[in-house]
């Protein structure tokens, strides 16, 4: 049996379970920004670099103007989710985190560099300029950000290779190879960008701060975009399912829960692809369109999300890391504390952005009286 790291001799303060879903809550929340993050930036450069209309550049510069403010909460929402990880799965992403170790702390410069370049992008968009190379830039050093979250949450999983990337480099200078995996997940990273930025620009459309020949050219565009994005995504997690060992693919099909998540992520995927098809066709641009597109985004991250958490939870175990067999002495009063805060704090994260939201209507019906 493959050796882990010593368990941490202090006691967990709740239940596993309660960290378990806090992670895969926080999680599903900040992959919904980062994938809208990754996908939007993307569409934004090449309609700036290639859009000859004038609604391809007001969709360039409307999705500009929101991608800092989706790259908050991309950095908030990341931050809790890798807190609970740690908590439930040091022993194991500690010891990756430090193999890959020179990556690993580039990112918080790497994303610093990203938050300049994006408020750039906005204002070079704003001012109607040429500014792909910008965004090209800011989106180049994202999708470096994201290979090394996926290289160290693969590798996090493969103790195995540990001992050998640590002989190679105890520098961590050194990413792992070998690993099938890395491949399709990386690219199913990319798909379901694509897919939310496609979804998010047919919300955009329902927005009453766009003109109506604007709205109707986001809302035909992110369809395309969405379907074409939803027929790779499914392609790429079919990839990601075939790659897994034996003993985890059946270990999702014999846990009703992770099989329930899967085929779930199946029906949204479908339900996807026909709606965003509808929508490029038909352009509708009303507000139930609108957040049709925000439901099914976050339904299907989160079914991905859960049975991501399957995968590696079945990965771990057949290597002799159980995430259920720790000792816990619950501390109700400061569970029930938490949770209190944690609620609230997500309903004022949710009163600032109706407040944003409302603020931005208010100075866009300004400008154009």
């Amino acid at each position: 049996m493959i050796s882990f790291p010593n368990v941490d001799p202090i006691p967990l303060p709740a239940p596993v379970w309660l960290f378990k879903l806090l992670h895969i809550v926080t999680l599903t929340l900040h992959f919904v920004a980062m994938e809208m993050l990754l996908g939007a930036l993307l569409i934004a450069t090449l309609l700036n670099l290639l859009g000859r209309s004038a609604s391809a550049q007001a969709a360039a510069s409307g999705m500009g103007r929101r991608l800092t403010v989706v790259m908050t909460y991309v950095i908030n929402l990341g931050v809790p989710p890798l807190l609970f990880a740690q908590v439930l799965y040091g022993r194991a992403l500690y010891t990756s985190s430090v193999l890959i170790g020179a990556y690993w702390i580039c990112v918080i410069p790497a994303l610093i560099l990203v938050y300049w370049l994006l408020y750039r992008f906005a204002a070079g968009l704003e001012a109607g300029r040429r500014v792909w190379w910008m965004g090209l830039t800011a989106w180049l050093i994202v999708g470096g950000v994201a290979r090394v979250y996926v290289s160290n949450m693969t590798l996090m999983l493969r103790p195995e290779a540990w001992q050998a990337m640590y002989s190679a480099s105890p520098l961590g200078t050194h990413l792992p190879h070998g690993d099938p995996t890395i491949l399709p997940r990386f690219l199913f990273v990319f798909a379901t960008g694509f897919m939310m930025a496609g979804l998010w620009m047919i919300y955009l459309a329902a927005r009453q701060s766009f003109s109506e020949t604007d709205r109707r050219y986001m809302a035909a565009l992110g369809g395309r975009i969405a379907t074409v994005a939803g027929v790779a995504q499914l392609a790429a997690g079919i990839a990601v399912y075939r790659e897994q060992s034996a003993v985890v693919q059946s270990g999702l099909h014999n846990h009703w829960l992770y099989e329930m998540a899967g085929m779930g992520w199946i029906a949204l995927t479908v339900l996807i692809f026909a709606y965003a098809a509808g929508v490029s066709f038909l352009k509708p641009i009303g507000a139930m369109t609108g957040w049709l597109s925000v439901i099914l985004g976050f339904l299907s991250i989160a079914c991905t999300t859960l049975y991501r958490d399957g995968i590696r939870d079945l990965t771990l175990l057949s290597k002799g890391y159980d995430v259920w067999q720790r000792v816990v002495v619950t501390n109700w009063s400061v569970v029930v504390l938490f949770l209190l805060l944690f609620v609230g704090g997500l309903g004022v994260v949710g009163w600032l952005i109706s407040v944003v939201a409302r603020a931005t209507r208010v100075m866009e019906s300004a400008v154009e009286s």
